[in-house]
């Protein structure tokens, strides 16, 4: 366990686990209990710091659809690819989304073969700032991920209207988080006994909507951060609320996320952004799921400006990670992991992103097949 930090000091995370082995230990006639962490981060951070090689058998983690690139189709891989082929046309991206394959390659594999004009940002600003230095340019900047990120990008579509550059736009492939976890819930295969909701989605949120979970399913929540102690705090109050019969919504990240959220980031994505359903890799298309751009700001979507054609696209032949995603199937289950695929050979998104559940299980498992 790394214990750098103050919130991975044995003292704090000791009493943790004992408590953790204690409630485990009571359960164990009734099966295994089975938490899902939904957020990209905290299976590096569980990974990271050993917390699996910690816990006592009856307690099983699964990865959920928590990864932003990981959960992007490869039609919407595509929309970008072919963005970046068009003449005057620059895609500004992230560089966790470069290498993840479409149908046919990547912005990477197009760029090396000098087909289409890439560059790697650091922000949507970034973005915005390259499209005003280079105005014989079309700027194009794929907006993927939650909430996290989307106010981010809803700031940067306000400041490109502000400042009437009219040479950047966005492909909106941003989705948010309560749509697909009631998804998940929907399939009772996956039995799965709590969740641990993610800290920097629920920092924008806050916990509140999380309340729906509790009330129609009965799912016991856990909103936590990333060091050793958030996460063992996390688990320890799944099996608590499971132990009691009392399901609800426990704030594990009190320093961070409150019940309310961030007001003004929301305002920011109310603003610029609307529902629309949207595309997930391994689980289909869900209704309200993801972020489209209002009337207002619809000059700024790439798709319509540049004549984009999305396709939905299967999973290249034997790759889980759609049955990944879901929890219902762990990295090493996956037939191509680590023999076809691996983070040097990438065929699925959850090889390719540091926050894919198959690229944290390789790094840090001694990728073991």
């Amino acid at each position: 366990m790394n214990l750098n930090t103050s919130f991975g000091a044995q003292e704090l995370c000791r009493p943790l686990l004992a408590e953790i082995d204690r409630l485990a230990a009571r359960s164990a006639p009734a099966g295994p209990i089975r938490l899902m962490e939904v957020c990209g981060t905290h299976t590096v951070a569980i990974f990271r710091h050993g917390i699996r090689s910690l816990l006592p058998p009856q307690v099983q983690l699964l990865s959920g659809p928590g990864c932003p690139v990981c959960v992007t189709p490869a039609g919407h891989i595509d929309l970008c690819v072919q963005a970046a082929k068009q003449d005057g046309v620059v895609v500004a991206t992230f560089g966790d989304l470069l290498r993840v394959p479409g149908s046919h390659g990547s912005l990477a594999d197009a760029r090396a073969r000098g087909e289409a004009q890439v560059e790697m940002v650091y922000s949507p600003m970034d973005a915005l700032a390259l499209a005003r230095r280079r105005p014989e340019l079309q700027v194009v900047f794929p907006a993927i991920g939650f909430e996290t990120t989307a106010p981010a990008i809803a700031a940067t579509v306000l400041a490109a209207q502000a400042a009437a550059v009219e040479n950047f736009s966005i492909i909106p492939l941003a989705k948010t988080m309560p749509a697909v976890l009631v998804e998940l819930l929907k399939d009772r295969d996956l039995n799965l006994s709590g969740l641990l909701c993610p800290g920097h989605v629920s920092a924008i949120t806050g916990t509140a909507m999380y309340e729906a979970l509790v009330q129609e399913y009965g799912l016991c929540c856990a909103v936590t951060g990333f060091e050793p102690a958030d996460l063992l705090a996390g688990i320890l109050s799944l099996l608590q609320q499971q132990a009691t019969g009392q399901p609800q919504v426990a704030n594990c990240y009190p320093r961070v996320v409150d019940e309310a959220g961030n007001p003004r980031a929301r305002n920011l994505l109310e603003r610029v952004f609307e529902p629309v359903d949207s595309e997930w890799r391994g689980l289909g298309s869900i209704p309200a799921s993801g972020l489209g751009l209002r009337p207002a700001y619809r000059r700024f979507n790439a798709v319509h400006r540049l004549g984009l054609e999305a396709r939905i696209l299967r999973e290249p032949p034997g790759c889980r990670c759609g049955q990944i995603l879901k929890g219902r199937l762990q990295p090493p289950d996956c037939p191509l992991y680590g023999r076809v695929c691996t983070p040097l050979a990438p065929v699925g998104p959850c090889m390719v992103s540091s926050e894919g559940s198959c690229a944290a299980w390789y790094r840090y498992s001694g990728h073991t097949i």
